[in-house]
């Protein structure tokens, strides 16, 4: 798994690969290299792959509470320098999940019900 790399997870994607990848696709659309078929395709993938990373970072808010991070640790990576973003949404997944591994049992149902 390239995302695991000597023991350290990284995310799949980045703000900066989506960056350079909205770059070349938006010199593309210039060019008049893509219709609005494929961009419509584009768009769906988009869509998509947004709820899939949404449902990672939840998976992630989870994992990262199970292995002893605090609110205060994680209120940073919400943009705010308060605790009630991340607990707010921890208490919104405990009304689904208890856990990571229940999360992402359920991510692997919902996948299979599509």
């Amino acid at each position: 798994m390239d995302e695991l790399r000597e023991g350290r997870l990284r995310a799949p994607v980045t703000a900066a690969d989506l960056l350079g990848w909205l770059e070349e696709a938006a010199a593309a659309v210039r060019a008049g290299e893509v219709d609005a078929d494929e961009l419509i395709a584009v768009l769906g993938e988009l869509r998509q792959a947004s709820t899939a990373c949404a449902n990672a970072s939840d998976w992630a808010l989870l994992a990262a509470r199970e292995a002893g991070a605090s609110l205060r640790q994680i209120a940073p990576v919400f943009g705010k320098g308060y605790v009630r973003a991340p607990a707010a949404r921890l208490e919104k997944l405990h009304r689904e999940v208890l856990s990571a591994d229940q999360f992402l049992e359920l991510m692997r149902r919902r996948q299979a019900g599509q």
